[in-house]
């Protein structure tokens, strides 16, 4: 089993509205904040267990994030400027959105 991804700088650039990501195996990308707000983690985003996914508002254009916390060693919680905070962002999820499978 290899090791996960594992970040050595995630930087919010608010200007650009992206998360910008560099990982330990060389890898780094960039996600808009929009696709990282509809790509949360959480269950009111994603559902619970295996029924489809609710349906969601769209996310609006201009949303920001307002800070970032880590959770333990293996996560971040994003808190966005529509209020949304419950998903916990694993590294590899956003090794995934940043830089690909």
């Amino acid at each position: 089993m290899s090791q996960p991804a594992w970040p050595v700088r995630l930087t919010f650039r608010r200007g650009a509205g992206e998360l910008s990501a560099a990982f330990d195996d060389g890898t780094s990308g960039t996600v808009d904040y929009v696709r990282l707000r509809e790509e949360s983690p959480s269950a009111e985003v994603q559902g619970h267990g295996s029924g489809p996914k609710p349906v969601q508002a769209p996310v609006p254009a201009d949303i920001k994030v307002e800070r970032a916390e880590p959770v333990g060693r293996y996560a971040l919680r994003i808190f966005f400027s529509d209020g949304h905070s419950s998903g916990l962002y694993t590294w590899d999820l956003l090794r995934r959105l940043t830089v690909g499978a």
